[in-house]
């Protein structure tokens, strides 16, 4: 049987895949994928590796042939269509788990680095400009005695906060459910006007799409920190640039953006965020984890077994 891969993966998964006789081909370009390529996958493969930036739709699934599985590596699964999948008989498949110390290690180094102004501080030194300690050099926002909202309660919500409980930080959140934690539940408007640092750790949803928007910065704290490691369409970016321009929001750690690949301009130029290339599970261990689940449930679909992370 054939596995198509929409991108490079770890070695990890495709030695899995040849090592049960799997025929693998590999695009091995890195540039997002064509909807003629995505086609070509569901038409002539047996299973499909495919990524978050895929864009399997409706329209893409209608044209499919062979495929029995969509293996996404990824933990979301919003670029698939899961219905349409479903209507053609195929299974669609995640990465939960694995990757969540990454993604609230990420986040963790996010928040320190936008709020302690580290990567403006490295410039500014690499730059030669350093010319002596200074009272009021490069002050940042500290986590001591501070209250951290987080907005997604799941397992890397929950991860992130067991990581900024070590600085001394009074930790709420809001979820659509609430959990048996060690930390307060609050709803929506009262974690907007309380946190002086926002970390978002949600999934994009149609409820979730533009949570974010000129609305909900106004009823945050002046000067507020503001993460997000989840989806960038849950933000609406214009609003975050308009944000960070008055100062409502002082510092802004992005590893996603609404309108990915592309970045807007004006964030780029800005010396109050730190940008990161959506690197948030880029550990060894995480994307290793990633790809051995990943190519074991494509395994386990086509031998007539149930995957161990099947998306409903």
């Amino acid at each position: 049987m054939k596995i198509y891969i929409t991108k490079p993966i770890p070695e990890t998964g495709i030695r899995f895949l040849k090592e049960r006789e799997y025929e693998v081909v590999i695009r091995k370009s890195d540039t997002l994928i064509s909807e003629d390529e995505l086609v070509y996958g569901l038409k002539e493969f047996d299973g499909i590796i495919s990524m978050l930036s895929d864009p399997i739709g409706a329209n893409v699934l209608e044209k499919a042939g062979k495929c029995r599985i969509i293996a996404n590596y990824a933990v979301g699964t919003n670029n698939i269509d899961i219905q349409a999948a479903k209507k053609r008989g195929i299974i669609v498949t995640n990465t939960p788990d694995v990757l969540t110390e990454a993604t609230a290690e990420l986040a963790t180094a996010l928040l320190l680095a936008a709020s302690r102004r580290i990567v403006e501080s490295d410039r500014f030194a690499r730059e030669g400009k350093f010319r002596g300690w200074g009272p009021l050099l490069f002050l940042g926002k500290g986590l001591d005695t501070k209250t951290v909202g987080i907005v997604g309660m799941g397992r890397i919500g929950q991860a992130f906060a067991r990581m900024i409980s070590a600085f001394n930080a009074k930790i709420i959140y809001h979820s659509r459910t609430k959990q048996n934690l060690p930390y307060p539940f609050v709803d929506f408007e009262t974690l907007m006007k309380k946190s002086d640092f926002i970390s978002l750790h949600l999934p994009l949803t149609a409820e979730s799409r533009h949570m974010f928007t000129e609305k909900e910065f106004s009823k945050m704290k002046d000067g507020v920190v503001f993460i997000n490691t989840a989806r960038g369409p849950i933000v609406r970016e214009k609003d975050l640039v308009n944000a960070l321009k008055t100062g409502k929001i002082a510092f802004a750690g992005l590893d996603v953006y609404e309108f990915e690949p592309e970045i807007s301009d004006e964030l780029k130029t800005m010396k109050n965020t730190v940008l990161l290339p959506h690197i948030g599970s880029a550990t060894e261990k995480a994307r290793n984890d990633m790809a051995i689940l990943a190519a074991r449930n494509v395994d386990a679909v086509l031998n007539g077994k149930p995957p161990a992370t099947k998306v409903e």
